[in-house]
């Protein structure tokens, strides 16, 4: 005859009869401790990871709190809960069939039953803990870091934006440089530029002014979009982190004062300009390495008026390309940094770097106002360079022309080949070539419109690539690029100074748009292709076989 015993589990009943009969009196080796010091019931153990460590959770329900959870708490080594608030309680056994019940018995509690004291024990992970000071630096590091996007916020936006018939959320990963911000990577429903602008409307009416909702391509995706071109997802940033900050008071007086050095630079490459009408001890301490004893300067007092005009020819570049992307930014409500002007003896100046003071719209506008500086610039400085060649070409104005060596005129393979076409061999193949200061303003200009074009960075020329091919590509270009300025065959021997200028100054691109997906069309490609390819062209120099076939320059002079 047998006897029907009930075992109840959780909220499931297991009925199953045995023989009566006596069961060994024998123990299994004893599991480790992991009960709870107040129920004696058994606690859960879960891993829970932290940042480069993990620990053990250790969980235990109560059969009183009705499988809410709600005792549920986190042990780190240096928990100082109370003991009501650190752990509940949970029964967790395991059925065993009836055949398994005859032989065996286990018990995963000792005998003794564990005394409960007063104050609550310690429970300590099983892996090492943080000391005081990392949780300190991690406490500085969340502190001094960007300030992230509120949870409360990401539950609204999703709740509010997303839907079935605009982006189906599926993941979220962090977005930004620090990953202070969300990633929504999902399906879109949609014509993309149409679900953005929703997007840019519904924002603004669920959290105001407070966020900033980018459309960029997924990262690692697999696969393109089926409406056709590449997968997008949506990236959610505060505004305070997203857009630069406003310019400070000690910005203005470092402008104000590059300023001026390059008013100094410019004023020095117009006495410079005048080389043959110079004294001979200033020419010779400038020129010859092994000169010690500095000339006195007042000597080049009386050589500064007549290098103003093309002192007031390379300032005049330099304006009209800060103006030129002011004009482009404006209609756009593009806002733009103050001009830090990079002084430089050899060409008057490196130009200058002009931040962008908010987040562009799209990748059109991030184009045109780059391309608006150095074709504004350019305009300028090709206008003086033609008038200055015409003048140079005009025997009447013989007294207006300065001596300068034939071989600058090797600097340029496109400058130098138009100068042989206009001047002519017998002018250009000397030791020396007479030319009206307009013309080397204009060259100046040319040559510094031509490096701040080249496709690396954030300069201009980086600027347009990016926008008009993507980031990639400005990567491409930009190993290209630096190659060809080590090398030194792009700028000749300007090249290295201005690839240590843009690695220390420009070597950043510049951050996404708002609209990062949307294609720029053909013509921007076309305009950004031609400017790259006109830059190369002005940037290369001439080397002596092909100058000594076309005549530019006097080979044998040197």
């Amino acid at each position: 005859m047998g006897t029907l015993t009930t075992c109840t589990l959780s909220t499931l009943d297991f009925n199953s009869t045995v023989k009566s009969r006596q069961i060994p009196n024998f123990r299994l080796p004893k599991k480790p401790k992991s009960s709870c010091f107040l129920c004696r019931r058994s606690i859960q153990s879960e891993r829970v990871w932290f940042p480069r460590r993990s620990f053990r959770r250790l969980r235990c329900y109560s059969s009183s709190d009705n499988g809410n959870h709600e005792g549920e708490t986190s042990s780190s080594g240096s928990s100082n809960k109370s003991t009501t608030d650190s752990v509940t309680t949970t029964t967790t056994t395991t059925a065993s069939p009836p055949e398994a019940a005859e032989d065996t018995r286990t018990d995963d509690y000792d005998s003794d039953p564990p005394s409960v004291s007063s104050r609550p024990p310690t429970i300590s992970p099983l892996g090492p803990a943080y000391n005081n000071f990392q949780v300190d630096s991690f406490k500085l590091m969340e502190l001094l870091g960007p300030e992230k996007v509120d949870p409360a916020d990401v539950k609204l936006i999703k709740e509010k934006l997303f839907g079935y018939s605009t982006f189906w959320v599926t993941k979220e990963e962090p977005f930004g440089d620090l990953g202070e911000g969300i990633l929504f990577l999902g399906n879109l429903r949609g014509k993309r530029e149409d679900v953005f602008a929703k997007f840019q409307c519904l924002l603004a009416e669920v959290t105001g002014n407070k966020y900033n909702l980018f459309m960029v391509e997924e990262p690692n995706a697999e696969d393109l979009d089926p409406r056709g071109g590449p997968r997008v997802s949506f990236g959610l940033l505060r505004k305070e982190v997203s857009e630069p900050g406003p310019t400070t008071l000690w910005q203005y007086v470092i402008a104000f004062l590059l300023f001026l050095l390059t008013i100094g630079s410019s004023v020095e490459l117009g006495i410079a300009s005048q080389i043959n009408r110079l004294p001979p001890e200033v020419v010779k301490y400038f020129t010859d390495p092994n000169a010690i004893d500095p000339p006195d300067m007042e000597l080049l007092f009386p050589f500064v008026d007549s290098a103003l005009p093309l002192a007031y020819g390379v300032l005049g570049v330099l304006l009209f390309h800060e103006v030129g992307h002011f004009l482009a930014a404006f209609p756009k409500k593009v806002k733009l940094s103050i001009p830090f002007f990079i002084p430089n003896i050899t060409l008057g100046s490196f130009g200058a770097i002009t931040q962008f003071k908010s987040v562009l719209p799209d990748r059109s506008t991030k184009v045109d106002v780059s391309l608006a500086g150095p074709f504004a610039g350019a305009a300028l400085s090709l206008s003086m360079f033609a008038v200055g060649l015409l003048l140079s070409s005009n025997p009447n104005a013989t007294g207006d022309l300065v001596q300068v060596p034939s071989m600058l005129f090797q600097g340029s393979l496109l400058l130098g080949l138009i100068s042989r076409a206009t001047l002519g061999y017998a002018s250009m193949h000397a030791a020396t070539v007479p030319i009206h200061p307009l013309m080397i303003a204009g060259w100046c200009g040319l040559t510094t419109t031509a490096f701040n074009m080249l496709p690396v960075g954030c300069l201009d020329g980086g600027r347009a690539v990016q926008g008009a091919f993507g980031k990639n590509a400005l990567i491409a270009f930009g190993l290209t690029t630096y190659t060809l300025l080590g090398l030194g065959v792009l700028g000749g021997p300007l090249s290295l100074p201005w690839g240590l200028y843009v690695l220390i100054c420009q070597r950043t691109p510049e951050k996404p748009c708002l609209n990062d997906v949307t294609e720029v069309g053909t013509w921007r490609k076309t305009i950004v292709t031609v400017a790259v390819f006109l830059v190369v062209l002005t940037l290369l120099p001439v080397w002596d076989e092909l100058a000594e076939e076309l005549g530019i320059g006097l080979v044998t002079t040197f």
